[in-house]
C-alpha cells in the first residue's frame, strides 16, 4: 500500500510527496545520481544522453543502478512508482521498435531524461515498459506511477490492453484499482465538507451539530487503497494554500500523515502487517528531499545544492542531523 500527492503553491512551487506502506524495509537510503553518472541501462537506447538530469531520491544501489522508489530532479519534475498488484501489465519482451523501459528503471528514466511533464507526455507515446528484473534476487515489481511538476500531475499505468496516461487533477494516487476507478468513486463522496453543518428541526427538536467536522462523515477511514484515495483527494484539495517553504512541508506531510498507516491495522495474509516505513516530499524549488521515518519521524532535509554531483557513480547521501 502506498499514496502519492502533488500541490503547488501560489508561486507556482510544487511539492510532491509519498508514503511507502509495507511490511519490511528494503534497507532504502536517499540516493543521488549526478549529472553524468554512467549507469548501466536494461535496453539500448539511441538519444539517451551522455549527461542527465540530476537525480534525488529514496532507493537502493544494486550493481550501479539507482532503484528509486520516488525522485526528484533538478528541474523540478518528481516521480514515485506505488504498488500495483492485480492490474499491471508489463510487456514481456522489448518492442522491436521504439523505447523500451525496464519497470525497475522507469522511475529514474523520466527524472533523469525530462524537465517537465509535457516531455513526459510526449516520451510515454513511444514507450513499452518490459517486465525485467534487475537480477535473481529482485523480482519485478508491479507497479503504477505518479509524475508531476509545477503545472500537474499524470497516472502511468500498463494494462493488459496497453500503457493508459491519464490526467491526474486530484494530484494523487493510491493502489488498486485503476486511477479511472478510483476518480470515477470520488463522485460517491460529492456530499463531503469542510463546513459545518446548520441547525436543523425535526417536527419540535432542534438538533445542533456537536462541533465542526460532521461534513466529513461518510468519508472512508480504513486503509485499503479507495479509502485512502478519497480522502487524500479529500485533504489535498481542501488544505488551505501556504506560502513558506516550511509550511508547506509542513501541509505535505501532515496530509501523508492523514492517510499513514500504523503498525498492526493492516494485516498480510502471511500475518505480517503493513505499516507506513516513510514518509518523503520534493520541492521543485528548492530542489529538496525531505524524508522522515516511521521510527524517527523528525523531517529531516537533503537539498541538492549540497551534494556534490561531479562524480560518475549514483552515492548514498549521509543521514541528515
Amino acid at each position: 500500500m502506498c499514496t502519492g500527492i502533488r500541490f503547488a503553491d501560489s508561486a507556482g512551487t510544487m511539492y510532491f510527496g509519498r508514503n511507502l506502506d509495507w511490511t519490511t524495509s528494503y534497507g532504502e537510503r536517499v540516493v543521488v545520481t549526478p549529472p553524468a553518472a554512467k549507469v548501466p541501462a536494461a535496453f539500448e537506447r539511441a538519444g539517451d544522453p551522455e549527461r542527465g538530469h540530476a537525480v534525488i531520491g529514496m532507493g537502493i544501489i544494486v550493481e550501479g543502478i539507482p532503484l528509486y522508489f520516488d525522485c526528484g530532479n533538478d528541474a523540478g519534475l518528481a516521480v514515485a512508482g506505488l504498488n500495483f498488484p492485480q492490474s499491471a501489465h508489463y510487456a514481456t519482451e522489448p518492442a522491436p521498435t521504439g523505447v523500451n523501459v525496464a519497470a525497475y528503471e522507469f522511475p529514474f528514466w523520466v527524472a533523469r531524461n525530462f524537465a517537465t511533464l509535457d516531455e513526459v507526455r510526449a516520451a510515454l507515446e513511444n514507450v513499452t515498459v518490459v517486465a525485467r528484473a534487475v537480477n535473481d534476487e529482485l523480482p519485478v515489481a508491479n507497479l503504477h506511477w505518479i509524475i508531476g511538476d509545477e503545472t500537474g500531475s499524470i497516472a502511468v499505468e500498463c494494462l493488459e490492453d496497453g500503457m493508459r496516461v491519464w490526467e491526474d487533477d486530484v494530484d494523487v494516487l493510491t493502489n488498486e484499482p485503476t486511477f479511472c476507478w478510483h476518480r470515477q468513486n470520488l463522485r460517491n463522496y460529492i456530499s463531503l465538507t469542510e463546513d459545518e453543518p446548520a441547525r436543523v428541526t425535526w417536527d419540535k427538536a432542534e438538533l445542533v451539530p456537536f462541533g465542526s467536522g460532521p461534513g466529513m462523515q461518510g468519508i472512508p477511514g480504513d486503509y485499503s487503497g479507495p479509502a485512502r484515495f478519497v480522502k487524500a483527494a479529500f485533504v489535498n484539495g481542501h488544505y488551505p494554500e501556504q506560502a513558506s517553504e516550511a509550511d508547506n512541508v509542513t501541509r505535505l506531510f501532515r496530509t501523508l500523515g492523514s492517510v499513514a498507516v500504523p503498525d498492526g491495522c493492516a494485516r498480510m495474509a502471511d500475518g505480517s502487517y503493513e505499516k507506513t516505513l516513510y514518509t518523503s516530499g520534493f520541492s521543485s524549488a528548492r530542489c529538496t528531499y525531505y524524508h522522515a521515518s516511521y521510527d524517527d519521524p523528525q523531517i529531516r532535509a537533503y537539498p541538492l545544492s549540497s551534494c556534490d554531483l561531479s562524480g560518475a557513480h549514483p552515492f548514498v547521501m549521509p543521514d541528515a542531523a
